[in-house]
């Protein structure tokens, strides 16, 4: 059977990395804990009420969890000034960046972003027949604050695009590199919006500061976020976004009727009113972030400065006979980032070690 496929799809795969039962699973950043039993509860009490109301349509607008959302960005990053009107969610921070292509992208506009970075953000350009143009990072993976300044001014996209911490690198951005950016996009006619994800921001190190903060000085400033990673959520799907109210306007008139299900804002709402004991090793992730950190250097390798729960190591002459040899013994990694590189998700103590003594088993 011949299908219409459009043309730039044919021949593609989905995007997705392994999904193997192995001893050590780092791979896809996940938190390797599992929500306390307490939390678990409390979902599936919640769960349970909104399931007696599932022949009923759910909130289309999901107030109440936009208001739980604001709510605990006051408490993490000290943002008191959010409203509901300035917060917008979706099935994972994925779906959120997916909107806001449908809302600012399309045929005949760009979407600037620096690589490395998300390997997604070139799919979401794709799929929404939007340009997608690059810029490199500087060797050590931080931003060429002048050349991207430069770039839009030259380029004139409708969005830029910047991860911090960044994935894969872990490097976070500077208040300072967020606001020239900001002040660059002004300048672009018809308007430019600079959206920061931060889908791995509770990671990064004390005094590392969020893009959050400057949300009341810049309007086309948008900044997402997730519950994927340090709330231990992954298989919950909920990502969601802080931005001046106009932008979640936008966001509201291409997002499918309905899209959050009853199930999917119960679970949220009940993470989130418990978010300190989901969160409460996220401080054990950081110290083993930083033991791993240390003991890659130890071993000779060039480690990309991290602020997430994952780090870059390398470099590898045949970075994939590593990868395979790990897998062999059990642990999972990732071959992502420029060539010669992989990436280690941070999992629990136990996982780390049989990371390490892995690792140097394949490169003895």
């Amino acid at each position: 059977m011949t299908l219409p496929v459009r043309p730039d799809l044919a021949g593609l795969h989905p995007y997705g990395a392994p999904q193997l039962s192995v001893a050590a699973r780092l791979n896809v950043n996940e938190n390797p804990y599992s929500p306390p039993q307490g939390v678990v509860d409390a979902i599936a009490a919640a769960v349970h009420k909104a399931a007696e109301g599932l022949n009923r349509y759910p909130d289309r607008d999901f107030v109440a969890l936009r208001a739980d959302l604001a709510h605990y960005l006051a408490i993490e990053s000290h943002v008191g000034f959010l409203q509901v009107e300035n917060m917008w969610a979706a099935n994972g921070s994925n779906e959120v960046m997916l909107h806001l292509h449908q809302a600012f992208g399309g045929p005949g506009r760009k979407v600037l972003s620096f690589a490395p970075t998300y390997s997604m953000y070139p799919e979401y350009a794709r799929d929404t027949i939007t340009d997608y143009v690059t810029l490199p990072r500087r060797d050590d993976f931080t931003l060429d604050t002048d050349a991207a300044v430069a770039a839009i001014a030259e380029i004139q996209p409708v969005m830029v695009i910047v991860a911090s911490p960044n994935n894969p690198t872990g490097t976070a951005l500077p208040l300072s590199d967020v606001e020239a950016l900001c002040h660059a996009a002004d300048q672009v006619p018809g308007g430019c919006l600079v959206v920061i994800d931060e889908a791995y921001a509770e990671f990064r190190r004390r005094g590392v500061p969020s893009a959050l903060q400057l949300l009341p000085e810049h309007e086309n400033l948008a900044v997402s976020r997730t519950m994927s990673k340090a709330f231990a959520l992954a298989g919950g799907r909920l990502g969601y976004l802080a931005a001046a109210p106009a932008v979640v306007d936008a966001l509201q008139i291409v997002r499918l009727p309905y899209h959050l299900s009853a199930v999917t804002q119960a679970t949220a709402r009940a993470a989130l009113a418990h978010h300190r004991d989901l969160q409460a090793q996220v401080d054990e992730i950081r110290a083993e972030r930083d033991d791993t950190v240390r003991w890659l250097q130890e071993q000779g390798y060039t480690v990309a400065e991290t602020d997430a729960n994952f780090a870059l190591f390398g470099p590898f002459e045949d970075r994939e006979k590593v990868f395979e040899g790990l897998l062999e013994r059990g642990v999972l990694i990732r071959v992502t980032g420029p060539e010669g590189w992989l990436r280690v998700s941070i999992g629990t103590p136990q996982e780390m070690a049989l990371f390490r003594s892995a690792l140097l088993e394949v490169t003895a």
